[in-house]
């Protein structure tokens, strides 16, 4: 089986607050716990802190190498959430997770103030949607704490991100920003091997947009940075599925084995468990 070329050694390593992700041929496995009412996916069930605690601990079991922490939904013309309601989702379940797991936790917010909370309970990555651009106060916050940090793409805002994306070349103009994006995070003080970045899936994207992005998705390891990708569910499968009323598991699992054939590091996540599986039997499979 041909394989696409290895990413450079530079992107094998992601520094975090307290420890290192090493990369090899399998990516990691990044769990969404998701502590919204109004996720696209899975909003309401992990709501209480007892279930979100007790699912944390399932995505941990279940093999993930990652636990990504949110307090506020992301999803198309989602409702803007203040801070203080994000701290009062996300604050009460990483205190109770505290020694409960042993994965690193990442918290998934753009805003500095829920950050900053996060960090000051064990949190070791910051992953934001806006690539830090909406809160003018969180690289400084984040370079200080030496966290990993994780700055996606999205074309406008959730609220107006699927209104009407346009690209020139939707692969070329999102290696171009991610390119800048690490450029200004090292301008900033950031340690370039606590970057990683993500080209954002469904963010202000077609779901044409979306599957030219995974057809040449080898080419983000152009800016010899882990990449992270976050497929899980969404809408373009549905779409090449040709219903929006089939379990988007299998598809997400199928979109897994091809982004590990591009290579990619991390692979975010719902549904731990078959993934990887998927992923080991997959690789244990292969002829070397």
């Amino acid at each position: 089986m041909n394989m696409p070329p290895q990413s450079t050694e530079r992107s094998l390593l992601w520094k975090l607050r307290t420890r290192e992700l090493h990369f090899g041929a399998i990516p990691k496995v990044m769990g969404i716990l998701n502590l919204t009412p109004d996720s696209f996916s899975d909003g309401g069930r992990f709501f209480t802190v007892q279930s979100a605690v007790d699912q944390a601990k399932r995505l941990e079991d279940e093999g993930a190498d990652i636990l990504d922490v949110g307090g506020e939904s992301t999803r198309p013309y989602s409702q803007i959430v203040t801070p203080e309601d994000e701290l009062s989702r996300v604050v009460p379940v990483l205190e109770k997770l505290q020694g409960k797991v042993q994965i690193p936790i990442s918290i998934d917010t753009t805003k500095s103030k829920v950050a900053a909370a996060a960090f000051d309970l064990g949190a070791e990555i910051l992953n934001d949607v806006s690539g830090l651009e909406a809160d003018a106060e969180m690289v400084e916050l984040a370079r200080a704490s030496q966290v990993g940090i994780c700055a996606m793409h999205m074309q406008g805002t959730p609220q107006t991100m699927q209104d009407n994306p346009i690209y020139a070349d939707v692969v070329a103009d999102i290696l171009g920003y991610l390119k800048a994006r690490d450029r200004w995070l090292v301008m900033q003080g950031v340690a370039p091997e606590r970057i990683c970045l993500d080209p954002g899936i469904g963010f202000g994207k077609t779901h044409e947009h979306n599957l030219e992005l995974l057809h040449r998705a080898s080419v983000f390891h152009q800016t010899q940075r882990p990449i992270l990708i976050g497929h899980s569910r969404k809408g373009f499968i549905a779409k090449v599925l040709g219903s929006k009323a089939l379990d988007r598991c299998y598809g997400t699992v199928g979109v897994s084995l091809a982004l590990a054939l591009h290579r990619i590091q991390i692979l975010r996540v719902h549904d731990v468990a078959a993934n990887v599986q998927a992923l080991k039997l997959f690789f244990a499979s292969l002829a070397e």
